[in-house]
């Protein structure tokens, strides 16, 4: 019963909020960002603590300028989320391309399915519009979020795209079912954030800072025999993205143990490095970066 109030209570400003105009989410998301920078202070030491370790060769200065510049993003993202909840598909398409989408042609001929990998950067919300543009069955991992009512209105959020959320706990599940029924498919997964510790195989530098890896993308690619896709995300304005894919591999298995993981990371590196104010920095990814086990 609480969940339902909460939700009836709740939903309808997200609605309200998510009906008006581009233009005007974006003047109350300069405003939001003024509350939650100079009053609320959310975070805003982890991510100075966070831009400090990246990129230690800044100035004070210069990490104070990217945190400002990352709130600045941080809060557009956010009113870019609650606008998916009614944003038309033809507007999305407008504001988020992906310039050489013909990639994924001649990568579908192969029949093999493929695991694709990226960061949480710039904008990755709307890359579930990618499902209208390939001829894979679309899933993205995602945790669930502990109202059902909530819960319910992601997922159907995310289906006018075609796309299907699954609980991290059931990809394998649902990989293994759709290899058995021959079913070609694209898996979306985030792993630049920090796992927890009891389920940690690999430790290597990240951004300058040892730290735990998530190594699940590169385990499924060798074991289902899957390609490896990076998607490189790029804000080309406000309100507008770009993503480009490149392949990783297309034999998983050939690699050596946390190889493909390094590629990968290597390109998320690349990526944030080009532009550090649209990572998503109030992480705390560095949280376990004096744990690492002695060798």
């Amino acid at each position: 019963m609480t969940n339902f109030i909460i939700y009836i209570l709740v939903y309808p400003i997200i609605w309200l909020i998510s009906i008006l105009p581009f233009r005007i989410l974006y003047f109350i998301s300069d405003c939001v960002y003024l509350f939650i920078y100079y009053i609320i202070g959310y975070r805003k030491k982890v991510v100075l603590t966070n831009l400090n370790l990246a990129f230690p060769k800044n100035s004070l200065e210069e990490n104070l300028k990217l945190r400002k510049q990352f709130y600045h993003h941080f809060v557009d993202v956010f009113i870019e989320m609650i606008k998916s909840f009614t944003v038309s598909k033809e507007e999305v398409y407008k504001r988020y391309k992906f310039p050489n989408i013909q990639f994924f042609d001649d990568l579908y001929k192969d029949g093999k399915s493929v695991i694709l990998v990226g960061a949480h950067y710039a904008n990755w919300e709307w890359i579930m519009s990618l499902d209208s543009f390939v001829d894979y069955r679309g899933y993205a991992a995602y945790t669930k979020v502990n109202n059902p009512y909530f819960n319910n209105k992601v997922l159907e959020s995310r289906a006018k795209f075609g796309t299907n959320l699954i609980q991290t706990a059931k990809v394998v599940g649902e990989i293994q079912h759709n290899q058995i029924n021959k079913i070609q498919a694209m898996y979306g997964l985030l792993s630049d954030q920090s796992p927890q510790l009891k389920k940690t195989f690999y430790w290597r530098e990240f951004l300058g800072v040892k730290v735990p890896i998530h190594t699940g993308a590169e385990m499924l690619a060798k074991r289902f025999n899957m390609n490896m896709v990076f998607m490189d995300v790029k804000r080309v304005k406000r309100g507008y993205y770009e993503t480009t894919f490149s392949l990783i591999t297309n034999d998983a298995k050939k690699y050596p143990d946390y190889a493909l993981t390094d590629i990968y990371l290597d390109k998320v590196e690349q990526q944030i490095r080009a532009n550090p104010q649209y990572y998503f920095w109030t992480h705390r990814r560095f949280k376990h970066k004096n744990k690492a086990p002695i060798e």
